[in-house]
């Protein structure tokens, strides 16, 4: 019976239910060792993995997208670091815009967009907050 629990586990990694996996959880569902993933979070500053009072590191759903997404652009597509990173931020950059793009074109009148605004304006000090 622990062989075909250990067979489920690889055949789906990644729980959709769960919100953090631990640093040696990450390592094995991506192939990479520890310090490559502390490496990384050192070069690429969007991988922010949450650091308890026990300081293990925690990573979250979306933190695990993203290694698995710089891997593939390091590993399998050639890019450099530097590469990776400016590819990463373009990324971000477009999926940011698309989202602003959908929130205007579901504006209906101006009374929407004020409110979008002052939305906008409260989270972006609430993320000032927080860094």
């Amino acid at each position: 019976m622990g062989r075909l629990l250990k067979r489920r586990e690889n055949e789906n990694p990644i729980s959709y239910d769960r919100l953090y996996y631990r640093i040696g959880e990450v390592s094995r569902i991506t192939g990479l060792k520890p310090h490559v993933l502390r490496y990384w979070e050192s070069e690429f500053k969007v991988i922010k993995p949450h650091k308890g009072g026990s300081q293990q590191r925690l990573y979250r759903r979306k933190d695990l997208d993203l290694i698995l997404k710089i891997k593939k652009l390091l590993y399998e597509e050639g890019f450099t670091i530097a590469g990776a990173k400016k590819k990463i931020r373009d990324l971000e950059r477009l999926e940011n815009k698309q989202l602003k793009l959908k929130l205007v074109e579901k504006k209906s009148n101006g009374k929407d967009h004020e409110l979008l605004a002052s939305v906008t304006e409260e989270l972006k000090g609430i993320r000032s907050m927080l860094e």
